[in-house]
């Protein structure tokens, strides 16, 4: 079990709230699609990835950015179970998408990029940066909890 200081959940908690969260998953998300292409190979039935702006643009990545956010949501409101909590999601990324692990983790980078690049110096400070990183390494931990 990860130990979360009151400062910790604090920076979480007020982050988290100031996430659009129509917008910010689905930025991270097409990142992910653009930078790392490979990738796209989990999201054939979205159909047109052939270019940036056609990743950008497509309704299906914005849409299941929202749904990445609401995984991540179940994350930030419950921080003392995060492994409990993503079990089923792990085993179907595991067992039925054979989502290769390695992903969660670029997706994780993907998104604490946009988050800097949305908030800026001024909110997304190196202590927020430390905290957000801690964050994503146990959720990124929980859903590749049922590939070991």
């Amino acid at each position: 079990m990860v130990h979360w200081t009151d400062a910790e959940r604090h920076i979480i908690a007020d982050l988290w709230g100031k996430i659009n969260h129509d917008e910010i998953g689905g930025q991270a998300l097409a990142r992910l699609l653009i930078v790392y292409p490979w990738t796209q190979r989990y999201f054939s039935s979205f159909g047109n990835l052939s270019n940036a702006a056609a990743i950008i643009g497509n309704p299906k990545v914005a849409a299941h950015g929202k749904v990445v956010l609401g995984g991540l949501t179940k994350a930030v409101q419950n921080l003392d179970n995060v492994k409990g909590i993503y079990t089923q999601l792990s085993t179907l990324h595991s067992e039925k998408l054979h989502v290769d692990p390695s992903n969660f983790t670029l997706l994780g980078d993907t998104f604490t990029v946009t988050l800097a690049a949305n908030f800026g110096p001024s909110v997304f400070t190196p202590e927020v940066h430390e905290t957000w990183q801690k964050f994503l390494n146990v959720v990124v931990a929980a859903l590749g909890k049922q590939y070991h």
